[in-house]
């Protein structure tokens, strides 16, 4: 009776997306809204992000369309300034919190990776924290605590995610992306399936770009082009969209 108590409180569908910039963000979302048209609505459920994909988690959760984020200013880089970051953020999130959404992010100065709640932290500070690249964006202080982007020690850390019957994973950095680093992002972030499952049951529906999505972004720096994160937002639908979900 237990057992089956405890299935049927693990939810239906949790979702972890992994960083990647502006890009990142927009392949994330596109997925998440091409899920919709298989019937699949994550705004509610569970969900894991670190750096890009924290954002993308944030967005779901608040309603936050893409067109919005996308229409925010880009801090210029590198931006030593504390709290460069978060104030962008809170344009699109305000001061709201959301207990379905956590974030991956490291903390200073022992660089352990650490998962933040946005049940009580603001989402603005959340993403902030999480995005903070070392060299390119100063550590966000969350309650007296300095973190610097999640994606330090993983690129989108499966092994932390929700328990579900079905773990939706968006990784836009693996795969196509970048050659070799691509297939390192895919292969670790399979090592930490495998991880996931010795602690849970559930099957992966999982999403990353496709060769034609991935040319969009031939040069790290792509990955911070508007113009780009557009685009990667569209294909992420489409290649969504268009893959059958059983």
């Amino acid at each position: 009776m237990s057992e089956n108590r405890e299935m049927e409180s693990v939810p239906t569908f949790a979702g972890v997306f992994g960083g990647g910039g502006l890009f990142g963000i927009g392949y994330a979302l596109g997925v998440i809204h091409g899920l919709r048209d298989h019937g699949i609505d994550l705004t509610n459920s569970p969900m894991l992000g670190t750096s890009a994909g924290s954002w993308a988690a944030a967005a779901t959760a608040l309603n936050v369309t893409f067109e919005e984020l996308v229409s925010l200013p880009v801090p210029s880089f590198p931006n030593p300034k504390p709290g460069a970051l978060a104030a962008v953020a809170k344009l699109a999130f305000g001061d709201r919190t959301a207990a379905n959404v956590r974030a991956v992010v490291t903390s200073v100065p022992r660089l352990r990776r650490v998962v933040l709640s946005g049940e009580h932290i603001p989402l603005a500070q959340l993403v902030a924290a999480s995005s903070a690249v070392p060299g390119l964006l100063a550590p966000q202080k969350i309650n007296g605590t300095r973190y610097v982007d999640g994606g330090v020690r993983s690129g989108v850390s499966v092994d932390l995610a929700s328990p579900a019957h079905t773990l939706v994973i968006v990784a836009p950095l693996a795969g196509a992306m970048f050659g070799p680093f691509g297939k390192y992002v895919e292969g670790k972030t399979d090592k930490e399936q495998e991880m996931w499952l010795t602690e849970n049951e559930g099957r992966f529906l999982e999403f990353s770009p496709r060769q034609t999505t991935a040319d969009i972004a031939r040069l790290p720096q792509h990955l911070f082009d508007k113009a780009r994160a557009i685009e990667a937002y569209h294909r992420g639908r489409d290649e969504t969209s268009s893959t059958t979900i059983m």
